[in-house]
């Protein structure tokens, strides 16, 4: 579970339908905070009730929440979308920064290796600390973690609901060649 910090600032959240469940996403002022994915198969209350959990002051939506949550439907449908929305910023480190926006930067139906991003972010021989800051991206998708693989291909991990197999499914989804072992394969 991902550390929410102190939540006494007014917060907004939307909930979207997917074939897969309910997901959602919640907003501050300053941009996305968190995205909930819905491979966990959580009806709407449910999905609700865990964003009150974590967000209890996450009560109304806002404009942001509600085109987040609208793409975020679209993405999930199959639609090929670009998340240019503002991400709150404030709860990241300044490596988490740095990896987060070279992260942002790889395009729909393309995968970078944790070493490569680290190299970008301005720190080589760092994949383990981008290992790190993918374990704890509050926003899958909208920071598309899910297309940071090993150098084999192989898939390494996901942090989202559904583990690895989530992360193939997004990745598959988006045109990505996966091999019968599940690494990616051109």
């Amino acid at each position: 579970m991902r550390r929410i910090g102190n939540d006494t600032e007014k917060r907004h959240c939307s909930l979207f339908a997917t074939d897969a469940g309910w997901g959602g996403v919640v907003a501050s002022g300053a941009g996305l905070l968190d995205v909930e994915l819905p491979f966990g198969g959580l009806g709407r209350e449910e999905m609700r009730a865990e964003i009150l959990r974590r967000w209890p002051a996450a009560v109304e939506e806002s404009a942001l929440t509600k085109r987040a949550a609208d793409m975020l439907a679209r993405y999930c449908a199959g639609e090929r979308v670009s998340f240019d929305l503002p991400v709150d910023e404030e709860r990241f480190t300044p490596f988490q920064r740095k990896v987060y926006r070279v992260v942002r930067g790889i395009g729909y139906g393309e995968t970078l290796s944790y070493a490569g991003v680290a190299a970008l972010a301005g720190s080589p021989g760092a994949a383990r600390g981008v290992g790190s800051a993918m374990a704890h991206n509050p926003l899958p998708v909208i920071i598309p973690c899910h297309r940071v693989v090993a150098a084999n291909g192989a898939m390494t991990g996901y942090s989202g609901p559904g583990g690895i197999a989530s992360k193939q499914r997004l990745l598959s989804m988006e045109g990505v060649p996966l091999t019968s072992s599940g690494r990616v394969g051109r």
